[in-house]
């Protein structure tokens, strides 16, 4: 499975240059040929961009039933949420305190380089056409989200018609999200009430679902080394090199903000909480960073991290196999600070502006959104479109993404890994110093 998602990462990659070369190629014979970019341009609306259309489509067919299955799922796999005790209570605080802080340092590094004011307003005017329809029908859904006063926020999470706020009440858009994952967790926590063995037939059909619904977005992870080189050709012969600069800064900005992150958000937490030297620590679990960053996959990383954490270590198994397990599937801290930083540079390219408010809403939805996330590559494209949709943005903007998006995936793993481990060793001392003050 590794070796097949290195190759297709590698495909997406020679795609993503491909489409490069190509649209640079044709910029530079415009400047010698109008027509014959005129005529390219013609054909990359109305051959590539349709094309590329396929793939983004079969992402969005899953967004709705792979939100709610997989976060009703998480929840309700945990069992009865009163008997999981002072080790799952210290364990999910710092999950949420991990990923909060890694959106937010996300958002904070987005708003000071603002990668998606390198293009003047023609550009984004021509990309709220191209992506999406008409620019006046995605403003018009940002000016209708509700105020974030405590009325807008109940009917932006409480509507109600639940069924036709997700569903959407037009054939161009996805549906609200935020009612849907409030009813997941809703679900979720009656489902821990439920009886065993109706509580497991629950998680049966959720996981049926998500694993249906992970099976659509392989396929069109299928298609995405040709959905790449034609929807960038297309962006870059119409825009031309300012989306090219913006998409720079965005990459290296991500990768920034995730090493830092990594090693200085979580050395803080070894100094703060634990007896450990962070140098030492970092040390200890390179060969895990190394395989999490080659594999792209914090689940395919599991099994190394469980063995380091326990023989390199020294972490308590009992802890080590309650955190490391819960925290592949829920304490993804570098997939929830990308997911924060795609929004808002996406938000950026096609000039809709978000608020102070909207941005800590958003903090909090890619906190829990990566939950949700399917644990194989490009798992985070669907969850993405859904929180764009959120705030009123074309889903489709994710296609300006989808080519760096593997190279940054390679990165958010070992972010989410390394941060995984942290975690562990955090919640170990802390194990430890109640059994001391017990005893």
């Amino acid at each position: 499975m590794a070796e097949t998602n290195r190759s297709l990462a590698n495909r997406i990659l020679y795609g993503l240059l491909f489409g490069v070369v190509a649209g640079l190629a044709t910029l530079g014979l415009g400047q010698y040929s109008p027509a014959s970019l005129e005529f390219m341009r013609k054909a990359s609306t109305n051959v590539f961009d349709p094309l590329g259309q396929v793939f983004l489509r079969l992402l969005f067919f899953v967004v709705i039933p792979l939100v709610f299955a997989s976060l009703a799922a998480g929840v309700a796999q945990l069992g009865r949420l009163d008997r999981l005790g002072p080790l799952a209570g210290r364990t999910f605080a710092l999950f949420f305190l991990n990923m909060a802080i890694a959106v937010g340092l996300g958002l904070l590094m987005m708003n000071m380089l603002r990668p998606g004011d390198h293009l003047d307003a023609g550009a984004k005017a021509m990309l709220m056409q191209e992506f999406g329809g008409a620019a006046q029908k995605h403003m018009a859904v940002s000016s209708a989200t509700p105020s974030l006063s405590l009325a807008g926020i109940v009917e932006m999470f409480m509507p109600k018609n639940l069924f036709g706020a997700v569903v959407g009440h037009t054939n161009g858009t996805i549906g609200d999200i935020l009612p849907l994952i409030l009813f997941a967790l809703l679900v979720g926590v009656v489902g821990t009430q439920l009886a065993e063995a109706k509580r497991q037939q629950l998680l049966s059909a959720l996981d049926l679902v998500a694993e249906l619904m992970t099976g659509i977005v392989r396929l069109a992870l299928r298609l995405a080394p040709y959905a790449v080189p034609l929807m960038i050709y297309g962006v870059i012969v119409k825009v031309g090199l300012d989306i090219l600069i913006a998409l720079g800064v965005f990459a290296l900005g991500c990768l920034a903000v995730m090493l830092l992150h990594l090693f200085g958000t979580m050395s803080l937490w070894l100094r703060l909480w634990t007896d450990r030297k962070p140098l030492a620590f970092f040390r200890d679990i390179r060969g895990v960073l190394v395989t999490a960053f080659s594999t792209s996959s914090s689940n395919a990383t599991l099994p190394a991290a469980l063995e380091c954490s326990k023989e390199t270590l020294g972490l308590k198994p009992s802890v080590a196999g309650f955190v490391l397990p819960l925290g592949t599937t829920m304490n993804l801290s570098g997939t929830a600070l990308y997911e924060g930083c795609v929004v808002l540079f996406v938000a950026q390219v096609f000039g809709v502006d978000l608020s102070i408010g909207q941005q800590l809403t958003l903090l909090f939805l890619s906190v829990l959104s990566a939950v949700a996330v399917a644990g194989i590559p490009g798992g985070s494209l669907p969850l993405i479109a859904g929180l764009l949709v959120t705030f009123g943005i074309p889903a489709e903007g994710i296609g300006i993404v989808l080519g760096v998006d593997r190279v940054l995936d390679m990165a958010r793993s070992m972010t989410n890994v390394g941060s995984d481990l942290v975690t562990t060793a955090v919640v170990d001392a802390q194990e430890r110093k109640a059994d001391a003050a017990s005893a």
